[in-house]
């Protein structure tokens, strides 16, 4: 991608504005506003294009308007994945850049690169870079039925769900998968298979997402992290996340497994 520089708006800049702090953007009607920056009055602030959505320039400013700052959660369900995807990166450079005023190194106040993703030094010459945490979420089948959690995060929703967490040093993907279904269930799994990634700025996860089939043990869940799990029939299933998140994906592919368990078996 061609990286562009921070600069001060004239007024006549046509696009898509992603205004954003706090981990938060600014949404007018739930939409992300199109137009001129002296429509929306942001003449003469800061900003910096972060690429382009809908053949349109996508613009990040980095301020808290008065009102409609939210969280990006609801671009999920939209038709087009694109925009939470542009969303996300402008939350989390707004934040990056929020944190990374001065350097972690020498103290010496940094500046934006004109060429890269990255803050810099001009005392010490240390870059700094958004950070990007690797994570998994795995769905375990078990015949025709998926493991489903109730996780604490999500106890007042209702909401039941794959199990998911975050690698750790020294790990490749594959055992981050193993170890935290283990960790969160005390069950085995077996026949780890990749499926797909996405990003997740909540608040700067990447997840890789894997299916993986029941190989032995019993379930007992790990307090901290899960209010309750269990085996679901795919047809009986409780309240599960919504369509656009890897989640709903994974439990989805899982279904077209359990269907095909009961028409064929394992074979």
């Amino acid at each position: 991608m061609n990286i562009q520089q921070q600069f001060t708006l004239t007024g006549n800049e046509q696009g898509y504005w992603f205004v954003s702090k706090n981990g938060r953007l600014w949404l007018p009607g739930g939409q992300v506003p199109l137009g001129s920056a002296s429509e929306f009055g942001f003449s003469n602030q800061l900003a910096q294009p972060i690429g382009e959505w809908n053949g349109q320039t996508a613009w990040l400013v980095c301020k808290e308007m008065n009102n409609a700052m939210s969280s990006i959660r609801p671009l999920l369900n939209g038709d087009d994945l694109s925009l939470f995807n542009m969303a996300g990166r402008a939350v989390q450079l707004a934040e990056f850049y929020r944190s990374h005023k001065y350097c972690g190194y020498c103290g010496h106040e940094m500046y934006i690169s004109k060429t890269e993703w990255c803050c810099m030094c001009d005392n010490c010459n240390q870059r700094y870079y958004p950070q990007i945490s690797p994570s998994i979420i795995v769905a375990v089948r078990h015949k025709n039925k998926i493991l489903l959690a109730k996780h604490v995060r999500h106890n007042q929703d209702n909401l039941y769900t794959v199990l998911a967490g975050f690698t750790e040093i020294g790990e490749t993907m594959e055992m981050a998968v193993e170890r935290e279904v283990f960790e969160e269930s005390k069950i085995k799994i077996k026949n780890i298979r990749y499926v797909a990634s996405q990003p997740w700025p909540f608040p700067n996860s990447l997840m890789m997402a894997y299916l993986a089939d029941y190989a032995g043990g019993d379930i007992s869940v790990d307090k901290n992290e899960l209010v309750e799990a269990n085996w679901y029939h795919y047809t009986e299933l409780p309240k599960i996340p919504v369509y656009g998140t890897i989640a709903r994906r994974l439990i989805e592919d899982t279904i077209v497994l359990c269907r095909e368990y009961d028409e064929y078996g394992d074979n």
